[in-house]
């Protein structure tokens, strides 16, 4: 359906935010972090949206946490950290949307640079 975006502009379906406001949407740069990612490029993954390598890492932090409490035979009850992660994660979203437009508006300077 979108091959003919995707073969024109080297890339998958366009953010509409970016195209009709010239501005970053807060998931902006996620799809591109992704790729970054598996073709084992962090450094780029995380200067395209943080909140991936975030969400890796608390994937990982996790699935340590389950498979110890198994070996233990205790609970696993990972709703006590659920709320902190969603915060931080929140505010690594906020904080990355508001510093890539201000980087854009006032610096002139795209931190997202297509693959």
């Amino acid at each position: 359906m979108f091959m003919w975006i995707r073969r024109v502009l080297g890339i998958g379906m366009p953010c509409m935010f970016h195209v009709f406001t010239g501005l970053y949407c807060p998931g902006c740069g996620g799809t591109r972090a992704v790729r970054a990612m598996l073709r084992g490029n962090l450094t780029l993954s995380f200067q395209y949206h943080p909140l991936i390598l975030y969400m890796v890492l608390v994937g990982l932090y996790e699935m340590i946490s389950w498979i110890l409490a198994k070996k233990r035979q205790k609970p696993f009850d990972h709703y006590k950290k659920q709320r902190l992660f969603i915060m931080i994660g929140v505010g690594i979203v906020l904080v990355n949307w508001i510093y890539k437009n201000y980087m854009l508006i006032f610096q002139g300077v795209d931190l997202l640079p297509l693959l």
